[in-house]
């Protein structure tokens, strides 16, 4: 299985819904994901997810 790098988008699954979501930072056993925007604060939503679950879907 490969590893995603910064920038490359994934798919994932949480709580029985699928996700896509942008790399944003690289750890040893997961990755940082963007995967929305909260318009009632102003940020981005992220999450971190183990790289046994999740499928890269466009590599940079």
């Amino acid at each position: 299985m490969a590893t995603a790098k910064i920038g490359d988008n994934i798919s994932f699954k949480r709580e029985g819904k699928s996700y896509e979501g942008i790399v944003t930072v690289v750890r040893e056993n997961s990755v940082i994901v963007k995967y929305g925007h909260n318009k009632e604060k102003d940020e981005p939503i992220t999450t971190i997810v183990n790289h046994k679950n999740y499928k890269i879907t466009k590599s940079t």
